[in-house]
């Protein structure tokens, strides 16, 4: 039985605190299920951001999408998780991913690693949050003040759902395993940290191999696709022709049919997002924030349903 869809927008640009908020709200009255940062270097910081968003919002919930788990230290993540849940009241959703840009890391002055190391790292801070966090998402081994957390809302999650970005093999058994939430690139990582989209055959395979290493899960993910381009036009074709540049190995047809490409008539869009759900499960999909307005009548027609 696939799941009701729920929509989220990355918010990706830097703004004052009034500009913020009111994209925040925004996002909101449009009908977005959750507000998302990144963790790339030259956006906003995502922790604030989403304190933030909180104060500005009241019913969408607030990721990270994703963490660069590279950038953090499990036991300093686990009490930013702990203070960010708190402050959001229960809406939290944690985000983590390997980091792919090795300029950034060279920016920051950490290690990129091999992809080996990197996935490692992901693992071992994956298992140490749990271990931290505990079952109901609190820190026991950052105790509060006066050793007792702020109460969670009653109607809430027993701890923030943890997403997880993959595309390669051992990203994947690592999401059958631990993520509530199993996020798909709908790209694989080329040179220099450029992202390569994936064929709708290729998505399938990897959505395959995804299923095949969680069958024995007893609750299955919700399972998530980052949309990169939408497009509400009524001319598809003259539409997609500035990104072929971009995609010099495609063609203009091929570049329509990638599964992360969104671009026709509002009633095309809905029916490609009813498309993914049904062809690969993907229930939840993400916009980047400069898709948040052409985006918003598919929300409205499908959020929820």
């Amino acid at each position: 039985m696939s799941r009701p869809f729920r929509f989220g927008v990355s918010l990706i640009a830097p703004a004052t605190a009034t500009e913020w908020a009111a994209k925040c709200r925004r996002a909101e009255e449009l009908g977005y299920d959750v507000i998302t940062v990144a963790d790339h270097l030259g956006m906003p910081a995502p922790f604030p951001s989403l304190v933030a968003a909180a104060a500005a919002t009241r019913r969408p919930r607030l990721g990270t999408f994703v963490l660069n788990a590279a950038f953090w230290n499990p036991a300093l993540l686990a009490r930013e998780v702990t203070t960010t849940d708190a402050l959001t009241e229960g809406r939290l959703e944690l985000g983590l991913g390997t980091g792919y840009v090795p300029a950034e890391h060279e920016t920051a002055g950490l290690p990129f690693g091999t992809p080996r190391e990197r996935v490692d790292h992901l693992l071992r801070t994956v298992e140490e949050l749990k271990r931290l966090l505990g079952p109901d998402g609190l820190s026991s081994g950052t105790p509060w003040p006066g050793g007792k957390a702020p109460e969670r809302p009653s109607s809430g999650p027993p701890r923030a759902p943890l997403l997880i970005g993959a595309n390669g093999d051992r990203m994947l058994g690592i999401a059958a395993e631990h993520a509530d939430i199993a996020s798909f690139t709908g790209a694989r990582t080329g040179r220099n940290g450029t992202l390569e989209p994936l064929t709708a055959t290729e998505l399938d395979q990897r959505v395959a191999l995804y299923l095949k290493a969680s069958a024995a899960r007893e609750e299955p993910a919700e399972l998530n696709l980052l949309i990169q381009i939408v497009t509400v036009t009524d001319d598809r074709d003259a539409a997609v022709r500035p990104w072929l540049p971009r995609l010099p190995h495609l063609t203009e047809r091929e570049v329509l049919e990638l599964p992360i490409v969104l671009i026709g008539t509002v009633e095309q869009l809905v029916g490609q997002v009813r498309d993914l759900r049904e062809r690969y499960g993907f229930s939840y999909l993400t916009v980047l924030e400069p898709n948040l307005e052409a985006f918003a009548p598919v929300v409205r027609e499908l959020s929820g349903r």
